[in-house]
């Protein structure tokens, strides 16, 4: 039987504990604190510990999302686990956070759209619970970016973080509430703005591949820009047209942590203050898949929601890819106290004669531990201050 709707019954994140600053990479990048943060907003973000990985962060967040929904991780049914820095191309980053989470009966698999892909992910789980196949879906934003950047290449190694963000859909008896509205767009002309050269199918990892950095994440920083400030503003109002509503209605978007210009700018674009956009990419930097969710969950648990509330949430991504969705909050907000129950630790298990494999780059170790010289680099945006190309120190 189908429900009445689907609801946002629990939510959740985590986030590593290491911090890397703007002042660490000062040490090795030709940047500065003031440059990094008046061009991105970013101050800090987070880097996963050796032990860690994506399925263990996501399963860390999958956890309290379920217990803030009272459940028992058993009762959930699908498991959807949006990122693009998976454990391994197989088995699926979702298998494992099954296993993590303790559940023996949900389905569980991947959905990749970069940086859109917890708006895509949450879409998904939506349709599987409306069309009455599950009663609860679990939908997951996990990310360790920094184990796919080069830490000699300005323009993505100060803008990207480790997290994770989840949330439960539940069916429900009473009507009203949950996603009103969805949109979602792919332009395949931007494929490359952002992208991981080696690794697939097209180009394997070899020798070669390795010698020429092509592992490691490439983006065009202007074009990226100019794309989600456009798209962004889009994107969302076409999802609060397919609820019935006017933007000025909007009590709350959840953005896609990219840029606080691109924020701002999509703020400009919908005529509203920039006390609508909920942003914590100062702390946390962009976390890609991770990045809604976090920001999801941080904001109900800091009191910015309340129920009744209209909310949008709006991503980009590579691919290009975009989406958009516009809910009605109806779960009370203080059930979030009951993540406090959750332990932060996950563990996976290793397949058989596994030899131990330290994941973080040299180079980010370096920076972790205060080591390496500083190295000249690219623009990450438009109208880089003339300060950013000073001389590199020997």
């Amino acid at each position: 039987m189908n429900p009445a709707s689907v609801r946002i019954t629990g939510w959740g994140m985590y986030a590593p504990e290491r911090i890397l600053s703007n002042a660490d990479l000062e040490r090795v990048v030709d940047t500065s604190d003031e440059w990094i943060t008046s061009r991105t907003g970013i101050r800090e973000r987070r880097v996963a510990a050796a032990h860690e990985t994506t399925a263990t962060l996501a399963a860390i967040a999958g956890k309290r999302a379920v217990a803030v929904a009272g459940l028992e991780p058993d009762d959930i049914d699908v498991i959807l686990v949006a990122t693009l820095t998976p454990d391994y191309w197989m088995p699926s980053t979702g298998a494992l956070v099954k296993e993590a989470l303790g559940n023996t009966r949900a389905a569980a698999m991947d959905v990749m759209a970069a940086c859109s892909g917890f708006v895509y992910a949450y879409s998904v789980a939506d349709a599987y619970v409306r069309s009455g196949l599950y009663k609860n879906a679990l939908v997951i934003g996990s990310e360790t970016l920094t184990r796919f950047l080069d830490f000699s290449d300005r323009s993505t190694c100060i803008l990207f973080g480790d997290g994770a963000g989840a949330v439960v859909l539940s069916g429900s008896d009473e009507a009203g509430g949950g996603m009103q509205g969805l949109e979602m767009t792919t332009d395949p002309d931007g494929a490359y703005m952002i992208w991981l050269p080696s690794g697939g199918s097209r180009s394997p990892v070899s020798g070669g591949t390795l010698a020429r950095g092509e592992h490691y994440v490439r983006m065009e920083g202007r074009e990226t820009y100019r794309f989600a400030t456009k798209t962004m503003a889009t994107t969302a109002l076409k999802a609060i047209e397919r609820a019935g509503w006017t933007a000025d209605e909007i009590d709350l978007f959840i953005p896609h942590q990219a840029n606080v210009r691109i924020i701002e700018s999509v703020a400009k674009g919908l005529n509203l203050p920039m006390d609508k956009m909920f942003v914590n990419l100062d702390r946390y930097g962009n976390t890609s898949a991770a990045s809604v969710g976090i920001a999801l969950a941080e904001a109900v648990d800091s009191g910015r929601i309340k129920i009744g509330d209209k909310i949008v949430l709006v991503a980009f991504g590579a691919g290009l890819t975009s989406g958009g969705i516009a809910l009605e909050w109806t779960t009370d907000p203080t059930c979030g106290a009951r993540a406090a129950s959750v332990e932060p630790v996950a563990s996976v298990r290793e397949p058989v004669e596994w030899g131990q494999v330290d994941p973080i780059p040299e180079r980010l170790r370096q920076i972790l531990e205060g080591e390496g010289p500083p190295v000249p680099l690219d623009d990450v945006a438009p109208g880089e201050p003339e300060h950013a190309h000073r001389e590199v120190l020997a």
